[in-house]
Formats: structure tokens, sequence, C-alpha cells
């Protein structure tokens, strides 16, 4: 239960930076999307960093049920807690868009009508951006471990960037997402075609990181 509620707090961590820096960044910049996108993947860097950090010794810091299930694969993990943290993580997630909503004043509960992410392009970004996080946890946890909250952290801030989707890269942020009819929002209708990709960029991370990291 302490592993749960670690993972649950980390991921309403997560989403608070997520949803509620894009809504200050859309009070703030005056309609620049770009000044916008840049504080949003700021603030989810900054705040990757911390909430790995802290709560890596308790739990892993998975904070998303891609890298969950990627440790499952590998045998790391028990595989009771695997459902358990899965559910605890979409818990979190759909509380941290309430936090942030509540935070400024909006509506609680909201489901996206704006932002469509949708077609081939946008799928295999996803993929792109679930594998690369892939790599970069389990690269990191062969090369240098101590250096993992940084590596994750300076990944997804640069993933905002140079992938179409913006780097959701976990099935728990995008349903959560669904759920807020702000700047980091996502249209419901959108969000299974994006969780089986980011699945399906599991199964390929795990055969291929396995080899490569001779795990």
């Amino acid at each position: 239960m302490r592993k749960a509620f670690a993972e649950g707090l980390g991921t309403a961590m997560l989403l608070i930076s997520v949803i509620a820096s894009g809504i200050m960044g859309v009070n703030l910049a005056d309609g620049n999307v770009a000044l916008t996108l840049l504080a949003n993947a700021i603030a989810t860097g900054c705040m990757l960093y911390v909430i790995i950090t802290v709560l890596g010794p308790i739990s892993g810091a998975h904070f998303n049920p891609a890298v969950t299930l990627a440790f499952a694969l590998r045998g790391e993990m028990v595989t009771r807690e695997v459902p358990v943290f899965i559910l605890a993580q979409v818990a979190g997630g759909v509380l941290g868009v309430w936090a942030a909503h509540a935070m400024f004043d909006l509506a609680i509960l909201q489901t996206s009508t704006t932002m469509h992410r949708t077609g081939g392009a946008q799928w295999f970004s996803e993929g792109i951006a679930t594998f690369g996080l892939l790599f970069v946890i389990f690269g990191g946890l062969k090369a240098r471990p101590d250096a993992v909250p940084t590596l994750v952290a300076l990944y997804i801030t640069g993933a905002y960037w140079f992938t179409s989707s913006t780097s959701f890269a976990n099935p728990a942020v995008t349903f959560a997402r669904g759920f807020s009819d702000t700047f980091a929002g996502i249209y419901p209708g959108h969000v299974a075609a994006f969780i089986v990709v980011q699945l399906l960029a599991v199964g390929i991370a795990h055969l291929v990181l396995r080899r490569l990291f001779h795990h």
C-alpha cells in the first residue's frame, strides 16, 4: 500500500504540473503557443526530476503503466503489484487533473473538446516517445542509475518539442488528460488509440532493449 500510495501521489503531482503549467502558460503568454508549450515542458521536466528522486526509493517511481508493464516483462516486479500500481497511477492522474482545475478556479469536472490529437503521424510519434522513454530508463539504469531522474526529466522536456504528439508516452497521463478542457487536454475519443500505441511500444522496447542492454 505504501508503494501504491507513492505511485498515486507521484502521478497526481505529475498531472498537476502538466495541466496547471498549461493553464498558466495560456494565461501569461498572450496567445504565443510556442511560449506556452515551453512553459509546459519545463514545468513537467522539473516535476519529473523531483518526484523520481523523492519517491524512487519507495516505489521505483514509475508513475506510468507503460513503465510498470515494462518492468513486469523483465521479471523485475511482483506480479500482484502490477494491477495495484496501474490503478493507483490512473486514479492519481485524474485526481491531479482535478487539483489543477481547482487551483485555477476552473470547473473541476471537464472533458476535453478542443485538443484533437489523432492520425498516423501522431500515433507513430507516441510510439517513438514511449520507446524513447523506456530506452532512457533502462539504458540509464544500466549505465548510471543515479542519473535516471535527470535523464527522464531531460528526455520528456525535449520530447515535448521533437514529437508531433508532444510526448504523452504514458497511458495514465493520456487517460487523465482527457478530463481537462485546457491547453494540455486530449479529446476523449482519441485516447484509446494513443494508449494502444503506447502499449505496443512497450512490447517492442522489451524485445529490443533486452538485447541492447544485455538483460
